[in-house]
């Protein structure tokens, strides 16, 4: 694996990984906890795959919105979610996807794989049901829980072929009445993408939301670099 290059795209700071022979792109929404483990988890990809890859972290200014589909009231603190993720997607698709390819010298129909933590989980999975860009889907966490997500994924097709899910033993229990459906919540979501025939697995992880998020992201994505 290269060392970590640094790079601006589109106004936004990214930082990438790339093997050489790559001929698959993936690509990861991140804050300040995600770039804290980023070295150990793009290793670990390393480590479990042996598929040549290049990695792409863009950084997320304003988490709440920029990856949410659209407005819905506080979960947790005083911060709304706003309706930045169609904007978000477009940067993905019409600025860092060609700046990514280019630059790490990819070809131009490589599979792309989208993944990501937590609400960048959950963007992930939104993006695939909303852009035929994406191969697979590594969701770690994914906020499945966002208020009408369910509901808008029971009607709608994910158009990724492979999409994994992931979430700790301890999420579920909680006090945050809305946070504490995330359980039932991805199973239904798991249920649902196997009743649309997408290749699509459910991995529990011991913990709660905030325990080896590095190490849950590497896994994910090292499972959709299998096929």
């Amino acid at each position: 694996m290269s060392f970590r290059t640094a790079f601006v795209c589109g106004n936004r700071e990214c930082f990438g990984y790339s093997r050489e022979g790559s001929r698959i792109l993936l690509l990861q929404g991140v804050d300040e906890n995600d770039l804290s483990v980023l070295e150990e988890q793009v290793r670990l990809i390393g480590e479990q795959s042996p598929k040549p890859f290049t990695f792409v972290a863009f950084r997320i200014g304003d988490w709440n919105s920029e990856l949410s589909p659209w407005p819905a009231p506080p979960v947790f603190g005083n911060i709304p979610f706003g309706d930045g993720a169609p904007q978000t997607l477009s940067f993905v698709e019409n600025t860092l996807i060609p700046e990514a390819r280019s630059r790490f010298g990819l070809p131009q129909d490589c599979p792309v794989v989208i993944g990501g933590y937590s609400l960048a989980a959950f963007f992930a999975l939104w993006a695939s049901y909303n852009s035929p860009s994406f191969s697979a889907v590594a969701a770690a966490s994914p906020s499945v829980w966002f208020p009408g997500w369910l509901d808008a994924a029971a009607c709608g097709s994910c158009r990724a072929k492979r999409v994994y899910l992931s979430l700790g033993d301890r999420e579920e229990k909680t006090r945050n009445p809305v946070m504490a459906t995330v359980g039932q919540c991805i199973r239904g979501q798991h249920e649902l993408l196997e009743s649309q025939g997408v290749d699509c697995v459910l991995r529990w992880n011991e913990g709660n939301h905030f325990k080896d998020t590095g190490i849950r992201c590497a896994k994910a994505f090292a499972w959709c670099l299998e096929d």
